[in-house]
């Protein structure tokens, strides 16, 4: 018997973890590449220029989200699964579109979000299989 007889759904939790994974090091590094970008909103906040109350708080749960669903993929039950990886993604997406700018951001910007269109998709095309018993 193989992991996938004895753990059903592992194969797309497996595919969801690295998804995931990969969108966060490639937000973590346009975020870092925007510290070098001098008309960037990050690089003028670290100026000393003035950030919207709560802005740190909305981005540092934004990020949050994304660091979360690499645990919760493994550990949420199949229907919850689905639903938090898409809402997730979803919210992600709408913020990597509307955040940022240039060419780099743009290149980041595309990845992450084929990243988390295909997150999406591994969710509801996810088929539903009982749990089978070790032998």
């Amino acid at each position: 018997m193989n992991l996938t007889e004895r753990y059903p759904g592992l194969e797309t939790k497996a595919k969801l973890f690295v998804l995931w994974v990969f969108v966060l090091i490639n937000m973590a590094y346009a975020d870092i590449l925007s510290l070098m970008d001098s008309t960037s909103p990050i690089r003028n906040v670290m100026a000393g220029n003035p950030l919207p109350d709560g802005g740190l708080l909305i981005g540092a749960i934004l990020m949050e989200t994304a660091i979360a669903m690499v645990i919760l993929t493994w550990v949420l039950p199949y229907k919850a699964n689905r639903l938090v990886n898409s809402i997730i993604a979803v919210i992600n997406i709408f913020a990597v579109v509307t955040g940022g700018h240039g060419l780099y951001y743009l290149f980041f910007a595309s990845l992450e979000v084929v990243a988390m269109v295909l997150i999406i998709w591994f969710s509801w095309t996810w088929k539903s299989v009982k749990a089978a018993v070790p032998v």
